[in-house]
């Protein structure tokens, strides 16, 4: 009898060990890339839409973020949703538009007019379009837009910008992908691409005499910090996309999908709408810790630029650029 007791049990459990091992494997860990600071709110909703993840789809999926370049600058995690070494990623449409080039005529700059037009082309049938059209071509899948801010120029005490004249010459520093080159080039300046995680020390030793971002970038990296003047030039309303793997999307059921866009595009929404506030208020602040801002004629550089180069130039559609312009 006693025998068969310790047969019951151990048969017990044998099962519940099996089903333990059965929900073990079937949580799938995921890794989310960006080049974003911890304090910024690109990381803080990225962890939260992992959070969201894992409860909407009761603890199936659970979403490791890497903040800051820890996986690799922007082009390398790019290149790591087709290698398969990270699930989902945060990154400019310029870096995504290598693989399908009209996506990034969203970066032509002076095309969107403030924050506001750019969320409405977030939800607008010609990004729509563009988003399908590098997800045709990359295997990958764009589920979200999220504002990240107008750009804007800052200089060493010696090289303030107040008008476009003042870009002559100017060594600036824009981003390795070739939709930031069309404003700069445009102006007489020299663009240089320097990776993210080392502009701070290339401002820093003079390598470049300036560089441009957004306000609360220009704070989360500190650039003001070795940059005096800060031109209000907004000539790129800038975005993320959110980019999921095309590995991981094709084995997502369809609920899943639902559940992983719902949250990624909460999640853009909720860390565009805290940029806007945070541009709101970084203009006294940075006043305050003694740089100069400068409220420069954005009419005078707009008319500047676009008498020196237009969309066609840089391999965007022109019925693209005239789509997006023309969203009221």
């Amino acid at each position: 009898m006693n025998t068969k007791r310790f047969a019951l049990k151990t048969i017990a459990a044998c099962v519940l060990a099996a089903g333990a091992l059965g929900i073990a494997q079937a949580q799938t860990k995921l890794k989310w890339a960006h080049v974003y600071e911890t304090s910024e709110p690109f990381h803080k909703y990225s962890v939260w839409a992992g959070e969201e993840i894992k409860k909407r789809t009761n603890g199936k999926y659970e979403v490791q973020v890497f903040p800051a370049s820890s996986l690799g600058k922007e082009a390398d995690i790019n290149q790591g949703l087709t290698l398969g070494t990270v699930d989902i990623i945060l990154s400019g449409a310029s870096f995504a538009g290598r693989t399908y080039a009209p996506l990034a005529v969203s970066y032509f700059p002076f095309i969107f007019r403030d924050a506001e037009h750019q969320l409405k082309y977030a939800t607008s049938d010609v990004f729509k379009e563009l988003a399908k059209g590098y997800d045709d071509k990359s295997g990958n899948h764009i589920t979200a837009l999220t504002y990240y801010g107008a750009r804007h120029v800052t200089s060493s005490a010696a090289r303030p910008v107040a008008k476009p004249e003042d870009m002559k010459g100017l060594k600036i520093r824009v981003p390795d992908a070739p939709a930031y080159l069309a404003f700069p080039k445009a102006l007489g300046a020299n663009p240089t691409p320097i990776a993210f995680a080392e502009v701070y020390l290339a401002l820093q030793n003079g390598t470049v005499d300036a560089q441009e971002n957004p306000l609360p970038t220009i704070e989360a990296k500190k650039f003001f910090e070795v940059q005096k003047n800060i031109s209000l030039t907004g000539h790129i309303v800038d975005s993320l996309l959110t980019i999921v793997s095309g590995q991981l999307w094709g084995k997502l059921s369809a609920d899943e999908k639902k559940i992983f866009t719902e949250v990624m595009q909460e999640a853009a929404e909720k860390t565009g709408r805290e940029i806007i506030a945070s541009e709101a208020r970084l203009v006294e602040e940075f006043k305050k810790k003694g740089n100069n801002v400068m409220t420069v004629d954005k009419g005078a550089f707009r008319e500047a630029v676009l008498k020196s180069t237009k969309p066609t130039d840089h391999g965007y559609r022109q019925q693209d650029y005239d789509r997006i312009t023309a969203i009221k």
